[in-house]
C-alpha cells in the first residue's frame, strides 16, 4: 500500500468516527481547541524566550521607543483576536488591514531606526 492510500485511509476513518460516532462532533471540537491551545503556548513559551534573549537591545531602545513597540504588539494582539469579528463586514476588514499594518509598520521601522544607530 503507497504512504498517500494509507494517508487518505486514516483522514477517511477520521471523518467517519467523527460522522458516525455519538459526540463526534463534541470530541473533534475538543480536539481542536487542545490543539489550538498547545499551538498558543508554543507561540508564548517562543515569545518569553525571545524577549530574554533579546533584553538588552530591548531595554537600550528607549523609554519612548520601547513603550511604541509594547504598543505595536498590543495592537496586532488584540487585532488579531478580534479578527472574526472584523471581517464579517466590510469597514472591519478595512480597519483590521490598517490596524495590522499600522503595526507591523510601527514594529519594524523601530527595528530599522534602531540598527542604525
Amino acid at each position: 500500500m503507497s504512504p498517500t492510500v494509507r494517508n487518505v485511509l486514516i483522514i477517511v476513518v477520521i471523518a467517519a468516527v467523527v460522522a458516525f460516532a455519538p459526540g463526534g462532533g463534541t470530541g473533534a471540537g475538543v480536539v481542536i481547541q487542545a490543539v489550538s491551545l498547545l499551538f498558543l503556548g508554543a507561540i508564548a513559551f517562543l515569545a518569553s524566550l525571545m524577549y530574554r534573549q533579546h533584553r538588552v537591545a530591548i531595554y537600550s531602545l528607549g523609554e519612548r521607543r520601547r513603550a511604541a513597540l509594547y504598543a505595536a504588539a498590543a495592537v496586532l494582539t488584540i487585532t488579531l483576536t478580534a479578527t472574526n469579528r472584523l471581517w464579517t463586514s466590510s469597514l472591519g476588514g478595512v480597519a483590521w488591514l490598517i490596524l495590522v499594518g499600522g503595526a507591523a509598520y510601527a514594529g519594524f521601522a523601530l527595528i530599522w531606526a534602531a540598527r542604525r544607530e
